[in-house]
C-alpha cells in the first residue's frame, strides 16, 4: 500500500505510549476487496466508497517516527469491530 492510509490500532493504548509501537490492520478503500474474504466492510469513508480493515495483513510500526494521529472516525461500530476479530483469530488464533 501507498501514501497514507487508516489503520485499524488493536493494541492497548498504554502499550502504544510506552513502546512507541502500534499493532493492528490497516484499511483501505480498493473495490476489489469486497469480494475478499479476509477483508471486513467497516464504516463509509468520506468519499462515500466503502472502507475495508485487511484482517490478512497484521503489522506494527513505530507511530512517533511516521507521526500518525487518529482518524477522524476514532472507531469501528462493534459488529464490524466483532467481526474483525473473529477472523483475526481464525488466522492466528488468539483465543
Amino acid at each position: 500500500m501507498k501514501d497514507v492510509h487508516p489503520f485499524l490500532v488493536l493494541s492497548p493504548a498504554n502499550f502504544n505510549e510506552r513502546t512507541s509501537l502500534v499493532i493492528g490492520l490497516p484499511m483501505t478503500t480498493a473495490e476489489y476487496n469486497a469480494d475478499n474474504p479476509f477483508a471486513v466492510a467497516a464504516n463509509k469513508a468520506k468519499s462515500g466508497k466503502a472502507s475495508y480493515v485487511l484482517c490478512h495483513q497484521p503489522k506494527s510500526f513505530d507511530w512517533r517516527t511516521r507521526q500518525a494521529s487518529a482518524h477522524p472516525m476514532k472507531q469501528l461500530n462493534s459488529a464490524a469491530f466483532a467481526q474483525v476479530c473473529s477472523l483475526l483469530n481464525q488466522i492466528i488464533t488468539l483465543a
